[in-house]
């Protein structure tokens, strides 16, 4: 009878998080990457593995690749209806963005596999891609093809409703941090009061992601914010966490991922914005710098983004900058033209 995944959390001695599906092997690959990564990473590579050994209930050693086309079409079939699509993509089922990343972790825990002399699996049943044949040249498609699309960022007037409905001092520092300095939510929720330079209006991200940390200038607005939450509503606690849990049981401990995502659902529901993210705060703040003019390296740094390639979004995003571009160019044509 083959194994069931159960997703078990726990920590260890270090106070590190410890993840296991109740499989040998599979837990061998999750302490592996729980070494090497962030938690973050940790857990997403454990739930991938969890939905994927559900859907196809086999050992590890009898996974092939027609599993591999079978859980794809699995995590394609449509989730609300056949006749329910996002209109981002005009697809039914899971995105193509999270089918991938799941694809990543199957394929990373079959080559791990693979790399141990222990081991009897020798082979990756994830394919790299899709060979296929044109005048003659053999060349490689994509398994999945992934939709380039750009994210949704706040109007003036809805950055004000934002800010308007949020109850604490301690919220409106927090969504500051995203829309002025763009910081991504565990950035937020990580900092600690020696990570602040209100003097020099600098900030340094010590916990970013993939542990890259960076040192970047904010808003003296933020600043103030920050000022505000610490002089009226921090309680004295034992720890540096700039942001806590300000009632209730755990009054004091770091505010935590939870607890931010329910703080942001309150604001949902009070200004009438159903897609209203963290990350398109941070989107936000990015795209608006691009559009005041600052150079796509200096964006870079202030995203944190390790290829500029990441960076590049924000050219299609920042419309103001794209019409200006345009213009510019389209008079110098058209002045170009009068000289015939």
């Amino acid at each position: 009878m083959a194994w069931q995944p159960q997703l078990i959390r726990s920590v260890d001695a270090a106070g590190n998080p410890v993840l296991s599906l109740g499989h040998t092997l599979v837990d061998d690959y999750l302490a592996f990457v729980a070494a090497r990564c962030r938690p973050n990473t940790l857990l997403a590579t454990a739930y991938d593995l969890k939905v994927f050994f559900s859907s196809i209930p086999k050992e590890p050693a009898d996974v092939v690749t027609a599993d591999i086309f079978a859980f794809i079409t699995a995590q394609k079939a449509p989730r609300r209806g056949p006749k329910v699509i996002r209109l981002e993509d005009g697809e039914a089922g899971l995105s193509a963005r999270t089918i991938k990343r799941r694809l990543a972790s199957i394929s990373g825990l079959f080559g791990y596999f693979a790399t141990r002399d222990d081991l009897t699996i020798e082979r990756n049943p994830v394919p790299t891609g899709l060979a296929n044949r044109r005048r003659g040249e053999r060349r490689g498609s994509p398994l999945l093809r992934t939709p380039r699309t750009l994210p949704r960022v706040l109007g003036s007037a809805e950055v004000e409703a934002v800010l308007d409905a949020l109850n604490t001092r301690r919220d409106r520092a927090m969504v500051l941090a995203m829309l002025l300095g763009g910081l991504r939510r565990c950035e937020v929720l990580g900092l600690r009061l020696g990570d602040l330079s209100p003097g020099e209006h600098r900030v340094f991200i010590s916990e970013g992601k993939g542990g890259h940390q960076r040192l970047i200038p904010i808003s003296a607005t933020f600043f103030t914010a920050v000022g505000d939450y610490l002089d009226q509503e921090r309680p004295a606690v034992d720890h540096d966490h700039v942001f806590v849990v300000l009632r209730g049981p755990t009054r004091g401990r770091p505010l935590s991922a939870d607890g931010l995502d329910e703080i942001l659902d309150g604001v949902r529901k009070r200004t009438g914005l159903p897609r209203l993210t963290c990350h398109q705060l941070r989107h936000t703040c990015l795209t608006r710098l691009r559009e005041a003019g600052m150079a796509l390296e200096a964006v870079q740094a202030q995203a944190g983004h390790r290829s500029i390639e990441s960076t590049r979004i924000y050219l299609h995003l920042a419309n103001a900058w794209l019409v200006k571009q345009y213009l510019d160019a389209s008079a110098a044509i058209d002045a170009d033209r009068t000289n015939f």
